[in-house]
């Protein structure tokens, strides 16, 4: 058997099939197997989501879900946690479900698989590229590096996305698959950060927690969400963002889009003036920019009185009315104008890939290829960040690993 890519989806399939029997060769351009897997979570590796009921989590695949019940049915969120805890891994449940190993070390996960398989003598061919995949009468005859030929009965392709190049994922799969015959749709980044126009230097690395974030297209209100915010050297980010940017990237094609932030949803306009009133008596002889601070950052309340025309020298008891209304406003509605989405290099994952239409889910084998089976990235499956992506990989891997076995031994 022949695997070609060794992030988590083929090493997972590495791992499967070798462990049953098979003899498996992995292929990968990258000088070291797994380098994705390696920065998922920003080095943390969120592995899983701890959604046990199946038809909850699938449904945070959007369309793609009615096509994977069969694939989570054979290899689930517990199956995740049996295949790494039975292998001394020991997990952690945070906030949203998100699961992470306990040494928030994502190298642990990948040492895990790793290790079945060199238990498994799996041959691994890193750092060799695939020039070629040859295909005659609809299987594929063997696949071409610089300077060998290598025939198997069995081809699983792994080889990712379009999401972090720099780890190798430059879309080879696509191109392979489109040749083939199947449909891609073309990839775009998901789950990325957004630029702005307007970036505020001084809030840069700050967050805010628990804001209410609105994205308008042409001044009407498109959709809000309640979550955290990042200000970033090019815009913002945070997983409230980044699970807001498909659906951005969608209005951005159909008008101008703005982010609207209220860093205070839990209070109404009355109560704000309330709240400042209350601050405001307990400090009349200071400044105001040293009395905001208690509600905020320095480098925030610096804009803020910026944008709503305040010196912030401006002693609290002689702040006007017309003055803490400007503050709540701004406050309330901080705007911002929308550039674009990040690309490949900041996105999680990418959008697009092969169609599900056109692949067995119940053993993830090619409909047009006899002979080869599709996993994790390259599939067109849409999922937010919190652990879903790579549970698509565990089990799709897995599932193919599996199957590609079992069609060996017919």
């Amino acid at each position: 058997m022949i695997i070609i890519g060794g992030g988590s989806a083929g090493l997972m399939s590495a791992a499967v099939s070798s462990s049953l029997g098979a003899k498996v060769v992995l292929f990968d351009k990258n000088k070291f197997f797994g380098e994705k897997l390696k920065i998922t979570g920003g080095g943390r590796c969120n592995i899983t989501n701890a959604e046990f009921d199946v038809h909850k989590l699938l449904s945070n695949y959007g369309e793609s879900s009615k096509f994977l019940y069969s694939p989570f049915a054979e290899f689930g969120v517990k199956d995740t946690f049996n295949f790494f805890e039975n292998r001394g891994l020991k997990l952690k449940t945070e906030e949203k479900l998100r699961v992470f190993p306990i040494s928030d070390k994502a190298h642990d996960v990948y040492e895990i698989l790793f290790n079945e398989l060199k238990k498994f003598s799996v041959k691994l061919k890193n750092n060799t590229e695939i020039k070629r995949i040859e295909i005659e009468n609809n299987l594929i005859k063997n696949i071409q590096t610089v300077d060998e030929i290598w025939t198997a009965d069995s081809y699983i392709l792994a080889t990712g996305g379009l999401s972090h190049p720099e780890t190798g994922s430059t879309g080879d799969g696509f191109k392979w698959l489109k040749s083939f015959g199947h449909k891609v749709d073309t990839p775009t980044p998901s789950i990325v950060p957004l630029a702005l126009d307007k970036v505020y230097e001084e809030l840069q690395g700050e967050s805010l927690t628990d804001v209410k974030l609105t994205f308008k297209i042409d001044g009407k209100k498109s959709f809000s969400k309640i979550g955290n915010l990042l200000f970033t050297h090019f815009g913002v980010s945070g997983p409230t963002i980044m699970n807001s940017s498909k659906k951005v990237g969608e209005l951005l094609s159909e008008g101008s889009v703005t982010l609207h932030v209220d860093m205070f949803p839990g209070l109404d306009e009355k109560h704000f003036h309330f709240k400042l009133l209350q601050l405001f008596d307990k400090n009349q002889n200071k400044n105001i920019k040293n009395v905001l601070v208690e509600m905020m950052s320095q480098n925030m309340v610096d804009i803020i009185l910026n944008k709503s025309g305040i010196s912030p020298d401006t002693k609290v008891n002689i702040v006007t009315h017309d003055m803490r209304t400007k503050i709540i406003l701004e406050c309330k509605n901080f705007t911002h104008n929308i550039k674009s989405l990040m690309g490949f290099d900041k996105a999680v994952i990418s959008d697009g890939g092969v169609s599900l239409g056109e692949i067995d889910m119940r053993t993830m084998q090619s409909k047009l290829i006899d002979n080869l089976f599709i996993v994790g990235d390259l599939l067109n499956v849409s999922r937010p960040s919190g652990g879903y992506s790579l549970q698509l990989c565990w089990t799709t891997g897995y599932v193919a690993g599996k199957n590609a076995f079992l069609k060996l031994k017919k």
